[in-house]
């Protein structure tokens, strides 16, 4: 079953899927698949092979602490294992376990979110997270009337996704260029975005440009919330590590040809929000400020806090 690793994380690597709950849930299952199709016979050779399986799935999007968090959920008990048939079945029931609690994190953090958005409010979003985007899908299930800003997103138009979604859910929604947002948030009440990382001490690491959000935001004094999963919180940085942000290719950015070769481009695919322009992150354990973070994760996570190489 190396295969389906191998299309995985090509897949998420070429971001054909995207997003940080949706990447995590594909790394895991495609663990979970490796497992359930595992026919070796020994407990060593299922190790070596599970360790290169999660080498090649964490690889793929190497700052996605979602992913990190997902596969290591995943393959928690093989070290305690007796039995390669124990250990294929713990990653296998893991697996699901962990896609199932994703899930079901996303739907509990819309209808917590879907209770700040009331009648008459405009609302912005950023980027195409399944979180956000589900807090205003939930709203718009509750009857409420109010419409909807959402960012292009540049230089892979994830809004186009946000948009299309929320209109097809029948939300009144407008796609605004990412320049656009100054211009656009005197006008807004809130924001909800989603987030990739969150740090210990409540920054968020999400989509290039949420940080310009969040300041326009702050300026306005426009409400700015997060939406994100608790195991999109990264314990490598309660040992102090830093969150690395991904730069992609240029050729996101421009075509062959469109611009002198002595042009540097520069193409980060994620910006740090610090965490005194955030109201509150939405997670599915309930709304908490951004000091909240360490605590919760040192309660979650215990002992296993400290990221060991």
């Amino acid at each position: 079953m190396q295969d389906i690793v191998a299309e995985t994380a090509e897949s998420i690597r070429n971001m054909t899927i995207r997003g940080a709950g949706r990447i995590a849930r594909a790394g895991a299952g495609a663990i979970g698949a490796f497992a359930e199709g595992y026919t070796g016979n020994t407990l060593e050779g299922f190790r070596t092979d599970l360790d290169e399986a999660v080498r090649t799935i964490l690889a793929s999007r190497p700052t996605a602490v979602s992913l990190w968090n997902g596969v290591h959920s995943t393959i928690r008990d093989v070290d305690s294992s007796s039995s390669v048939d124990q250990a294929r079945e713990s990653v296998i029931r893991n697996a699901a376990d962990f896609c199932a609690r994703s899930e079901k994190a996303v739907e509990t953090i819309a209808r917590i979110g879907a209770k700040r958005i009331e009648d008459g409010d405009t609302v912005m979003t950023h980027c195409n997270s399944s979180a956000a985007v589900g807090v205003i899908e939930e709203a718009h299930r509750q009857g409420k009337e109010f419409r909807v800003f959402a960012t292009e997103s540049r230089p892979w138009r994830q809004g186009i996704l946000t948009v299309t979604q929320l209109a097809e859910a029948g939300v009144d929604v407008t796609l605004i260029i990412d320049s656009a947002v100054r211009y656009v948030m005197n006008d807004t009440d809130k924001v909800f975005v989603g987030a990739d990382t969150i740090t210990s001490h409540g920054a968020v690491i999400n989509k290039i440009g949420t940080s310009q959000l969040a300041l326009a935001a702050h300026e306005a004094r426009t409400q700015f919330y997060v939406c994100g999963e608790t195991y999109k919180f990264s314990p490598m940085t309660m040992a102090g590590d830093m969150v690395e942000i991904e730069e992609r290719e240029t050729s996101e950015v421009v075509g062959p040809g469109e611009i002198p070769d002595s042009v540097k481009i520069y193409n980060p695919v994620f910006d740090s929000t610090p965490a005194q322009y955030i109201d509150a992150i939405i997670t599915e354990v309930g709304m908490v400020p951004p000091t909240a973070v360490y605590s919760i994760m040192v309660r979650q996570l215990g002992d296993a806090v400290f990221y060991k190489e």
